[in-house]
């Protein structure tokens, strides 16, 4: 199994469970989780495969990532009033999809010898995009879009770190454990210590 496959299999299974609980805030049925929970699974993926070109894209060439999305809603739909406070699961989950999610997009980018920026931005969107979609759908605030937070910004962060360990080192594996550890620092600092980055602030035109 090829480090992108299995970086795309840990991603699916943890932003499945995001998904999932997302759906339990909304008060889905158990098809508005499945659906929900692989929405987010496999839609930042997709988005990168479509932009690469990779024929096919990564879940249509083995269904079996949509089985495990789909077992993650049936796991969360049964047990998520056992938790205490599902929102605090959700954010911490999705911290630990999105260090696994961002290593897979920069893996599939250097694996295809794309250019270093390209590499960058197809972590971002596999990151980023699945969650994005997730929250648009059951209307909550995007993560990604939080106010200050460091998201999108920990996604770049990371994909940034593991272009400058591959360039330096020559080692892609070393490079991917960098990319979602600095991934995962940025966004449980977030989390935990109030980590912001300055906001815009508009101000009155003058006179």
């Amino acid at each position: 199994m090829s480090a992108v496959e299995l970086l795309d299999y840990a991603s699916v299974l943890v932003f499945a469970l995001t998904g999932a609980l997302v759906a339990s805030r909304a008060q889905l049925d158990l098809v508005g989780f499945a659906f929900v929970a692989c929405l987010t699974a496999v839609g930042g993926g997709t988005v990168r495969d479509v932009l690469l070109d990779r024929n096919p894209v990564f879940w249509i060439g083995e269904p079996f990532y949509i089985l495990i999305a789909v077992l993650a809603a049936v796991v969360v739909f049964f047990s998520a009033h056992l938790m205490e406070s599902r929102y605090r699961w959700l954010v911490w989950l999705d911290s630990f999809a999105l260090a696994v999610a961002v290593p897979a997009g920069v893996s599939a980018g250097l694996s295809m010898d794309q250019a270093l920026p390209v590499v960058v931005i197809m972590g971002m969107v596999t990151g980023c995009l699945g969650g994005l979609m997730r929250d648009v759908v059951c209307n909550e605030v995007p993560l990604v879009l939080t106010q200050g937070e460091l998201y999108a910004t920990a996604a770049f962060a990371g994909a940034v770190a593991a272009v400058v360990v591959d360039v330096v080192s020559g080692t892609a594996g070393l490079a991917l454990v960098v990319c979602g550890g600095v991934t995962w620092a940025l966004r449980a600092g977030s989390l935990a210590l109030g980590w912001r980055l300055p906001v815009y602030k508009g101000r009155p035109p003058k006179g």
